[in-house]
């Protein structure tokens, strides 16, 4: 068997396993409503904010007016802001007369060992639990504009018996860098994360939509709270391990609640990728160098073999033609033409050269900078 033919049909098997086997990761499935609960759980939302000035007076605004029958509050931990940050949310707040309901406050300086988001979210657990203890937490970010159902759908479901319940919000795609690489983002997450496999309690894989997670509080205390993954980067998927491992997580995905975060050249793209990919593999050469060979054979493979002989070019335009399909549900999810989804081999290109310049970072001391800050661990 020649070179060709035997990437031509490794890529064609692996593009059969992803069809097939591995949960339907490709089909956005939108979630079924579950029932109102007897008794509707205290919910107090933590959102970080650290120079969100342009959407945190939506972000507020969305969450006060949430159709909820339980008991709801907001606390904003303003984290060192330098744009006015919390007092636009005051503002909002105020706007629809609702200032008692949101509670801001300032981020403590950065403790030793600590990621500033995680820190940020600390402090807001510490005042939400001023008082009557709240039965849940709503972790969300300071960019994300909630749907008026969205805390009671989510409610709904974690008083099913779940401990820990998470949203992908729909990502802005309007520019045509968005339109060319945020599907793809969602596309990638949903391959390493099957959301079906991440709600099963019989899979061992866990991960959350750090936008929109809705944790039960005798959970969050089992594990350890954030102290327990205080120096993550990737610190939804860490809770989401933290919490299976004890109990029930679901992940799921919605077109209503959305990121209003926008992105508007693939430069803002590409530093989005690159603050996280290598924390993603946990910071391990081994895995990086193992990253870039699988998605040089999964991606690339079929498209540089149709050269090489006759079944070589069947085989690898029926894997190109497979990872299309499975491919096109997503950029119709985001509204982009699945005449695109043959260039996800692009794409993925610009992903893997993202993820090496990520470790690159990373050995520089430069790696998961955010607004002006490293991160701990990328710290020389």
């Amino acid at each position: 068997m020649t070179a060709g033919r035997f990437f031509a049909l490794l890529g064609l098997l692996i593009w059969s396993y992803l069809l097939l086997g591995r949960g339907l990761f490709w089909w956005p499935r939108l979630p079924k409503l579950a029932a109102a609960p007897k008794a509707w759980p205290r919910i107090v939302a933590v959102v970080p904010a650290r120079d969100e000035a342009p959407v945190i007076g939506a972000a507020v605004t969305s969450l006060l007016r949430q159709e909820y029958l339980g008991e709801f509050s907001i606390v904003l931990v303003d984290d060192h802001s330098s744009d006015g940050t919390g007092r636009i949310a005051q503002e909002a707040a105020a706007a629809l007369g609702m200032s008692h309901r949101l509670r801001v406050v300032t981020a403590p300086p950065l403790p030793a060992g600590w990621s500033g988001k995680l820190s940020a979210m600390a402090e807001g657990v510490r005042v939400a639990g001023e008082g009557a203890a709240p039965d849940a937490y709503l972790f969300t970010d300071a960019d994300i504009a909630h749907h008026p159902q969205n805390l009671s759908e989510l409610a709904a479901r974690l008083e099913t018996g779940y401990d820990l319940v998470s949203l992908m919000v729909k990502l802005h795609c309007r520019s045509l860098a968005e339109r060319f690489m945020i599907p793809a983002f969602v596309y990638f997450f949903a391959m390493l994360y099957p959301f079906g496999w991440v709600s099963d309690p019989r899979k061992r894989i866990a991960a959350a939509a750090g936008g929109c997670m809705l944790m039960r509080r005798t959970a969050f205390e089992r594990i350890g709270g954030l102290e327990s993954v205080k120096g993550e980067l990737i610190d939804d998927c860490a809770l989401a391990r933290a919490v299976k491992r004890g109990g029930r997580i679901w992940l799921g995905m919605t077109r209503d609640t959305v990121s209003l975060r926008e992105y508007p050249d693939l430069p803002t793209i590409w530093n989005m990728i690159v603050r996280t990919a290598y924390a993603q593999l946990n910071y391990s050469v081994l895995l990086l160098i193992a990253t870039v060979v699988a998605l040089g054979v999964t991606f690339l493979a079929p498209i540089f073999v149709l050269p090489s002989g006759r079944w070589a070019t069947v085989l690898g335009l029926v894997a190109w033609l497979t990872m299309s399909v499975t491919y096109a549900p997503m950029l119709r999810f985001y509204g982009a033409s699945i005449v695109r989804a043959p260039t996800l081999p692009a794409v993925a290109v610009v992903y893997l050269a993202a993820t090496v310049v990520s470790a690159w970072r990373h050995w520089r001391g430069r790696g998961g900078l955010w607004k002006g800050r490293v991160s701990w661990q990328s710290r020389p």
